[in-house]
């Protein structure tokens, strides 16, 4: 599950890291790219949660088989693009069927690890997406350098197939192969709209996250028209910001099982992130600068703090609701930050093109800030939670 989470981020990163290249050739401007990054959000939005349920009925096994072998289709075809409208549907496409990756990582390891670990086998099986964006530079810059940015894409779908013949094997294990319903977690109910805690998971989810998505997308383009960095330079240090990711998911997932392993009280998951909204905030101050090593730290910084607000958000739904629905659980915080994606995204392109990233950063800075204050506003006029978060994380 973390190869395929990797695997789903070189798909979406490739278009990201080529951005420069393939907007010169194909005549896009950056609203354009800011678009067709929105088809794709808008996409994968829909996509969560109607995987999520699918995995929850028919098991990680089918389902897992059935999206990958879709989106990987749809990422080769990105060779045959040529304009907005065939990159925005093939776009679409890929968005929908990777759908599955976070809800296949989250019902993983709820099927498969006790729950003092799955805090941390979350982080594991999330963890591909932010080591994907960490690859990408490195493995498909040589490889549009070599073969063009077509090329690139044909590499990311048959990356994909072989997974889809490795994961026929893998899978057979029992308890993915034989699917069964998970338990209920002791504090858990089902999910409701009508519940303010499920809004106030979709809502530090989303904004908490939201700089992930914007560093992902604008910093290619930002390096490369601020501070006037090359393709191949761009490639070299792509790779250091969505370090600070990796790092994020692993270090805030022991954090987490600390918590739930002593029964912490979850005031300190609010303590927890107000820490993680203060690490991210540098990100605001990134053009008054014109260091490129400081530029690097901020995005770092920037992407270990969301890493953060991912799995502490997810390790508290799964402990709030029902891990019956582990995998719509996932589908819903995913599908919540895409959808927050989808609507900044041409803001945030609309800002570059008119040369305005002093805007733009800070407001990409200030999501967490604001999805926090709306988490606390919903949880304190919904149910208050449990004293204690018990193990069942």
């Amino acid at each position: 599950m973390m190869l395929v989470s990797l695997i789903s981020y070189i798909d979406r990163n490739t278009l990201a890291l080529l951005a420069p290249t393939i907007l010169r050739d194909t005549g896009l401007s950056a609203e354009g790219y800011g678009w067709v990054i929105s088809a794709f959000s808008v996409a994968y939005m829909l996509g969560n949660p109607i995987w999520g349920r699918v995995l929850d009925r028919a098991g990680v096994r089918r389902g897992m088989l059935a999206s990958v072998s879709l989106w990987s289709v749809a990422s080769a075809a990105h060779a045959l693009a040529s304009g907005f409208w065939s990159f925005a549907a093939l776009r679409a496409l890929l968005g929908f069927g990777e759908g599955a990756t976070f809800p296949g990582g989250l019902r993983t390891a709820m099927q498969t690890l006790p729950p003092s670990q799955r805090s941390r086998g979350i982080a594991v099986a999330y963890s591909g997406g932010s080591l994907g964006a960490v690859a990408t530079p490195i493995i498909v810059t040589p490889i549009a350098a070599a073969f063009g940015w077509r090329g690139a894409f044909w590499f990311t779908g048959t990356i994909g197939v072989l997974w889809v013949l490795w994961w026929a094997i893998v899978s057979r294990r029992p308890e993915l192969r034989h699917h069964e319903r998970l338990e209920s977690a002791p504090s858990g109910g089902g999910l409701s709209l009508r519940d303010s805690r499920l809004w106030s998971f979709m809502t530090i989810y989303a904004l908490g996250g939201l700089p992930l998505a914007f560093v992902l997308y604008g910093s290619a383009l930002y390096l490369g028209h601020v501070l006037g960095k090359s393709q191949v330079e761009i490639g070299h240090v792509l790779w250091i910001p969505p370090l600070g990711w990796e790092a994020g998911y692993f270090f805030w997932g022991w954090i987490t099982d600390r918590f739930a392993a002593h029964g912490t009280s979850v005031r300190l998951v609010r303590r927890l992130m107000l820490v993680l909204t203060a690490v991210g905030l540098p990100l605001a101050f990134t053009t008054l600068n014109q260091s490129f090593p400081l530029t690097l730290l901020f995005m770092f910084l920037s992407m270990f703090a969301s890493g953060g607000f991912v799995i502490t958000s997810v390790a508290w739904a799964t402990y709030t609701f029902s891990s019956r629905n582990a995998g719509l659980i996932a589908g819903i915080g995913a599908g919540s930050w895409s959808a927050v994606v989808a609507a900044l995204m041409p803001l945030f392109g609309a800002l570059f093109d008119r040369g305005r990233y002093d805007l733009a950063f800070p407001i990409a800075a200030a999501c967490p800030v604001i999805g926090l204050g709306c988490w606390l506003l919903l949880m304190a006029r919904g149910d208050k939670p449990r004293a204690t978060v018990d193990t069942s994380i």
